[in-house]
């Protein structure tokens, strides 16, 4: 059973700072993700901001959206 998503927060270097439901904080690192299909919009900073928390993961204005046990495996743990 994966963690539901809570609360995101775009950082520099295309990093994603995560709170999942159990107060985890976790860092996502993007960059590797970013010159595969849709992702590559997100190279453009406004794009890469606009993310968002929906229902139990992340999505981004422009309909890109991670899997939640995606995000949990994929980012370090961090404090």
């Amino acid at each position: 059973m994966y963690k539901s998503i809570v609360k995101v927060t775009p950082q520099e270097d295309y990093k994603l700072l995560i709170e999942f439901e159990d107060n985890t904080k976790k860092l996502l690192d993007m960059k590797p993700y970013l010159n595969f299909g849709l992702f590559r919009h997100l190279q453009d900073r406004n794009n890469f901001n606009s993310v968002r928390v929906a229902f139990d993961t992340i999505e981004w204005a422009i309909g890109v959206d991670l899997d939640p046990e995606f995000v949990y495996d994929k980012s370090e743990s961090i404090g």
